[in-house]
């Protein structure tokens, strides 16, 4: 087997992440490409994979009963929204606070 490129879809097993690989196959019948996605259970060893990253998958040696695939390395890292600092937004609450507290 060859490595394969996915995007990890589920990370809540310990060491483990769910990887959702694509691939295009030609239908001859029909003359158009066919998508089709395959889910594999790959390991993770030190739980740094998070939902959304594209990772390459190694094949293994069976690790349990549906892991065969290891992560090798995490290709790109998944866009988090970060909001703003709330330590940011409760230092202009307080301010507003004493300036309305003084005109009063």
């Amino acid at each position: 087997m060859k490595p394969v490129v996915g995007i990890v879809v589920s990370n809540k097993m310990q060491k483990s992440v769910v990887v959702a690989v694509d691939r295009l196959f030609h239908n001859k019948v029909y003359n158009r490409y066919v998508k089709r996605t395959s889910k594999f259970m790959a390991h993770d060893d030190d739980d740094s994979c998070n939902i959304g990253d594209r990772v390459r998958l190694d094949p293994s040696r069976p690790l349990s009963r549906h892991k065969h695939w290891v992560v090798a390395e995490i290709l790109r890292r998944a866009k988090v929204y970060v909001p703003p600092a709330a330590t940011a937004s409760s230092e202009r609450g307080s301010k507003s606070q004493q300036a309305g507290g003084a005109t009063k």
